[in-house]
């Protein structure tokens, strides 16, 4: 808020401002009497000197203030200060005593900022001590010692008058060996809030209370039926278990009015976990978690915690809106991953844990925010966005906290939550004194809102860091508590606080974006992350295209990718870029299960033959719509089918499938030939598979060469018959007992008939016809095996599948 609205709206009535003046005159009388008794050089020197030592040595001793109870007490109370001191110095303090100091009591927000800054000692501007027997004697501390206090003191002898929030001090007053004289060595400082009777009219206050954690779950799902979920590492589990961080959160709000915000990743995660999960090793390999009764434990308590409250589920994963707007807008279908991770988020809470939530907040980190942040908040259908005072400042002069509902146009409104209740509770709240001075300042703070205008009622909403510390909780809670059982305040949802009637005078314009933090800007998401993201979406638009039950790709892949762009990832680059390459990676090795098998190089003879290509479906499921096409790069020489030839695929889960394609040759030579799987849309799927077909076509030249031999070989065979029948002419003539075994003389030459010659030209053509090839003939060249199917030696028709 601007400075301005720190003053308060209306001035004290008269009565009360007799009653500051009339007590402002009574402290100083003393002082006065004492000036007036001593000589005029001495008392100012004295007390210029003290003044002096006392602001010097207010640092010698460390006070820690561990509890004050009540925190914000009334009328009637015992107020109990306890904590601890410690000796910084190398001198040991000796005569000394703890004591408190209370008021003056302040009148604007800035005024507490400012006390809670100061850290030593400044009289004039810290209280007298109450003194008496309200003290705690420390005889002598040691170089390095400390040592517990405790001091309580009625209400009534603080003298606390007007509703206010006062300045409470705790110091220690002493002595030390080098000065023996009494002085202020330590002081600490907190806030009483003072409101013993309930305001006319309270602030209506808004709490969120987040359940987020950053993103456990992979892409990786078991082939099983469920399909088993696999975490990246049990970490989750740690934080849901009894004591853990999650588990105190929920503990912790149950018992509060406070609007839960949800992250439904969050849910999801938890559910996955409950129904049984395996956790990545660092070698690829998982193994099964053993915390499904602790999940199941934790979303039954939420769900009970839940029912009947304020609850808003902010996008699947709560995407980083202001990377968004800044680097990823302008990557094609980033915007898209936003609506859909909008659209699940109600439905994931409310099957989770039975409860319908608001869905039209947006929450950007810390709540800065500037135009294209705004735009790309409202793009996915939130009309509502959760902005922080230190973003959407006051320009107006206001001299109080407005409302926080304002219109910022174009029917979105900007919920303002109040910086300085945001962030009461950032810091390290694991020491007692840390958690103790937050928790009163976080009061003082709401009770100084109500006193600003207390005339008028306003609305304020607190939204704290979004993933807070178990021990950051805890004070969140007990401030909380305090809060609601306090006089000025009363519980609201968010829905409610957005709804208010805005404030006339509140500022509605929202920063230019040269005025976002370039402390946040530096953690924001790169574009290369928002690049990769859209690569992988891609990829899993084309595999859900084979698939014939897409919902086991797509759901758990597009989910992953949500995740992606979580706000969780800010300020861990190296880890989020691993995540999204790791989801990318595996989206590759699924679809890699879907391949075309290698072949080797092939040899064809003839005229036409057929060539076999197999698709391998390692996948559970089966796929279909996916296309085979055959390519010859060089049709004129190999021709396939009418060329190129494809086909439709369907391949059952863990099978394979073969085409075999009909294949012309028309000259001889090496023809390279390429496989390629293709979606129905065209889109090239996985690698495609080239080999080399060597043709080895029969020419004419050779066919002119085997009909010469066949004529031959006919040729021979007629002149073997008539020389068989010139010869059994002859036989028949002559003497009967001089045949041709003895040697007889033919009639028609008188010559004798040589029988072994008469043989031997009988075997000759035999021989020569060829018609039984010996074992060392050389081979006729044949389509080669690899190539053709075995359940025929004919060729097959183009297209004809064969299942394996």
């Amino acid at each position: 808020m601007a400075e301005a609205a720190d003053f308060q709206g209306t001035s004290p009535s008269p009565a009360r401002r007799w009653l500051r003046r009339s007590g402002a005159l009574l402290a100083g009388a003393p002082l006065l009497a004492g000036l007036l008794q001593l000589p005029l050089g001495t008392p100012s020197q004295a007390a210029e000197r003290a003044s002096v030592a006392d602001a010097a040595g207010s640092g010698t001793v460390d006070i820690s203030l561990d509890s004050l109870s009540p925190s914000t007490p009334t009328e009637g109370d015992t107020i109990t200060v306890s904590g601890s001191v410690t000796n910084k110095s190398r001198q040991t303090v000796t005569d000394a005593h703890v004591g408190i100091r209370v008021g003056p009591s302040l009148n604007t927000r800035s005024a507490i900022d400012t006390v809670a800054k100061r850290t030593s000692f400044q009289p004039g501007l810290d209280a007298a001590e109450v003194g008496g027997k309200y003290v705690a004697k420390v005889t002598k501390l040691a170089s390095g010692s400390s040592q517990h206090f405790s001091i309580s003191v009625p209400a009534k002898e603080l003298d606390l008058g007007a509703d206010g929030v006062y300045q409470l001090g705790v110091s220690l007053t002493g002595r030390t060996t080098a000065q023996q004289w009494d002085q202020v060595l330590g002081i600490e400082r907190t806030f009483l809030p003072w409101q013993p009777d309930a305001a006319d009219t309270k602030t209506r206050t808004t709490y969120l209370w987040p359940l987020m954690s950053t993103v456990h779950l992979t892409a990786e799902t078991g082939s099983d039926e469920q399909q088993t979920p696999v975490f990246k590492n049990d970490d989750l589990a740690a934080e849901i278990a009894p004591g853990g961080r999650l588990d105190q959160l929920l503990s912790l709000g149950s018992g509060l009015d406070v609007t839960w915000v949800l992250d439904p990743d969050l849910l999801a995660s938890v559910d996955a976990m409950g129904g049984g999960y395996r956790i990545q090793q660092e070698d690829g390999t998982t193994v099964a978690g053993q915390n499904r009764a602790v999940a199941n434990a934790w979303l039954n308590k939420l769900e009970k915690a839940v029912q009947n409250q304020n609850v808003v589920a902010l996008p699947f994963a709560d995407p980083d809106l202001a990377s968004l707007a800044h680097h990823g807008k302008d990557v094609t279908g980033s915007l898209s991953h936003l609506k859909d991770a909008t659209d699940v988020a109600a439905d994931t809470v409310d099957t989770i844990v039975h409860v319908k939530p608001s869905t039209d907040f947006a929450w950007p980190v810390d709540g800065a925010v500037d135009p294209s942040i705004v735009k790309v908040a409202t793009s996915a259908g939130a009309d509502k966005v959760i902005a922080r005072s230190d973003s959407l400042r006051e320009t107006g002069g206001l001299s109080y906290t407005p409302s926080a509902a304002r219109p910022i146009g174009g029917g979105t409104t900007a919920v303002v939550a109040d910086e300085r209740l945001s962030t009461a509770f950032q810091g390290d709240m694991l020491k007692a004194e840390n958690s103790t001075l937050a928790v009163q300042k976080f009061l003082a703070q709401s009770l100084m809102i109500n006193l600003q205008q207390s005339g008028d009622e306003r609305s304020i909403v607190v939204a704290p860091q979004r993933m807070p510390t178990a021990s950051q909780a805890q004070s969140m809670a007990e401030a909380l508590r305090v809060l609601q059982q306090g006089t000025w305040t009363e519980s609201q949802g968010l829905a409610e606080a957005a709804k208010a009637k805005p404030d006339p005078g509140a500022t509605t314009k929202v920063p230019p974006t040269s005025s976002y933090p370039s402390a946040l800007r530096h953690r924001e998401l790169p574009s290369k992350a928002f690049v990769r993201i859209q690569q992988t979406q891609s990829k899993l638009d084309k595999f859900r295209l084979i698939l014939t039950d897409e919902s086991r790709v797509v759901t758990p892949f597009g989910r992953a990718i949500d995740r992606g762009m979580s706000v969780s990832w800010r300020g861990r680059p190296t880890e989020a870029e691993a995540f999204r390459t790791g989801v990318d990676h595996y989206l590759d090795g699924l679809m890699g299960l879907v391949h075309l098998i290698k072949k080797s190089d092939a040899k064809l003879s003839g005229r036409s033959a057929t060539i076999p290509v197999t698709v391998q479906n390692n996948l559970v499921q089966g796929v279909d719509h996916l296309v085979l096409r055959l390519t010859s790069g060089q049709p004129t020489r190999l021709k396939i089918g009418n060329g190129p030839y494809a086909e439709q695929i369907q391949v059952a889960g863990e099978h394979s499938q073969s085409v075999k394609f009909t294949t012309s040759t028309k000259a001889n030579g090496p023809v390279k030939v390429t496989a390629q799987l293709y979606t129905e849309d065209g889109q090239p799927y996985g690698d495609a598979v080239s080999f080399e077909v060597k043709v080895t076509e029969i020419t004419s030249t050779v066919m002119l060469v085997i009909g010469g031999g066949v004529l031959l070989l006919v040729l021979a065979g007629f002149r073997m018959y008539t020389q068989r029948k010139r010869a059994a002419a002859q036989q028949v003539e002559g003497d009967p007992e001089d045949g041709p075994e003895a040697g007889g003389v033919r009639k028609d030459t008188g010559g004798t008939v040589d029988t072994e010659h008469t043989e031997d030209s009988e075997a000759g053509p035999e021989r020569a016809s060829g018609s039984e090839s010996g074992a060392d003939d050389p081979e006729q060249p044949s389509d080669p095996t690899p190539d053709t199917a075995s359940e025929s030696a004919d060729p097959s028709g183009t297209g004809e599948r064969v299942d394996r």
